[in-house]
């Protein structure tokens, strides 16, 4: 892809803008004030489950691979030195655990081929686990004089982490605070559909953080996605990120933005509702930070979750983080289905449950559009 900012100034820009994403996630609180909706879900406790804690299977299907639990270790980085190793710390959590795990936006690596490294490294370290590729839907147009990704760039991307899937992510709320946003929409639909017809992998449709919708959902599907992941209002808020971005440089109109819509988007416990009636499989991700919570997104109808910042806080740390933070997740989901009475991580949809507080009220008020 030629673009008009291309060159080296184009590529350190992009790869500056990762550090200072993983700086200000990392460093600052940049979480959504609004809650994702997990606390409104409330699974009724079951005095006599009959079943035992250690026949629980969390073993879950995802687009043709076989999970040994329902967690998703959610795009993340890449394209900055410092990127390779929190990719390689999860990516051996990810093989050790048989999770799957995404990379971040790999435009970076199409601008500069240094960055794969930071990239290919997931595959390298976790050659079993079922890994996700990333692409930016904004970029699959044209943007600011050029032309959109090319299949090959796009094969490309799949082709250097071996991709079992590839997630084209719609961040179009953080496009629109960053300073350098892609703002350009109209065609997009038209991008993603034309697309699925050229991979050989199956895309998601991936929110990053203001959630689906219905409407959103099933014009997804209606261009061959063959996943969902809601990315919904309750974790990172990437208006936030950018706002702090925005500082960087005294861009007062992304500083303002970034605050004004912080809390911008659909909890995310209420996208997965909104989401179920697309017919696909969908990835919670957004403000999950236990197992609890993975259960009642699950019950929700969420096939897996998908989990960021925790993990990217223990990377940082380094893999005994990381794999204690995820041995007590599960253990967290294992004990919710235990009280359950649910033996698999479908059964927690066929248990009673109340939903009460804001989830409640989005749920009742929520009208489809004639």
């Amino acid at each position: 892809m030629i673009d008009s900012r291309d060159g080296a100034d184009a590529r350190a820009e992009i790869s500056a803008r990762k550090g200072e994403h993983l700086s200000i996630i990392a460093g600052q609180d940049v979480a959504s004030r609004t809650r994702p909706g997990w606390d409104d879900i409330k699974l009724i406790h079951q005095a006599l489950p009959e079943i035992d804690l250690d026949e629980i299977d969390l073993t879950t299907p995802l687009l043709g691979f076989r999970l040994r639990a329902p967690l998703v270790i959610a795009s993340m980085t890449g394209g900055h030195p410092d990127a390779y190793t929190i990719n390689q710390v999860l990516a051996k959590a990810a093989q050790a655990y048989g999770l799957a795990m995404g990379v971040g936006s790999q435009r970076a690596a199409l601008r500069d081929p240094h960055q794969r490294r930071t990239y290919a490294v997931a595959r390298q370290e976790a050659p079993d686990a079922f890994l996700i590729g990333n692409i930016g839907a904004p970029q699959l147009i044209p943007q600011h004089g050029a032309p959109g990704l090319t299949v090959e760039e796009v094969r490309a991307c799949v082709e250097m982490v071996q991709a079992d899937a590839l997630a084209v992510h719609l961040n179009i709320l953080e496009e629109a605070v960053m300073p350098e946003g892609d703002r350009q929409a109209r065609g997009v639909r038209d991008a993603i559909t034309a697309l699925v017809s050229e991979m050989t992998v199956p895309l998601i449709g991936k929110e990053t953080g203001a959630g689906l919708s219905t409407d959103a959902a099933l014009a997804l599907r209606g261009c061959g996605v063959q996943a969902l992941d809601v990315g919904g209002l309750g974790g990172t808020s990437f208006a936030a990120v950018e706002g702090a971005r925005a500082a960087l440089v005294g861009d007062r109109r992304g500083i303002q933005l970034g605050e004004v819509f912080r809390d911008w988007g659909i909890p995310t416990a209420v996208s997965v509702t909104q989401a179920a009636p697309a017919g696909l499989p969908i990835i919670a991700t957004g403000g999950v930070r236990t197992g609890l919570d993975a259960a009642r997104a699950i019950a929700l109808g969420a096939t897996a979750v998908g989990v960021a910042r925790p993990l990217l806080m223990a990377a940082l740390q380094g893999y005994e983080a990381v794999a204690a933070w995820i041995e007590q997740f599960l253990i967290e989901l294992r004990t919710a289905m235990f009280l359950t009475g649910s033996r698999t991580p479908p059964d927690l949809c066929h248990q009673p449950r109340v939903i009460v507080g804001e989830t409640g009220v989005w749920l009742g008020q929520l009208v489809p559009r004639d």
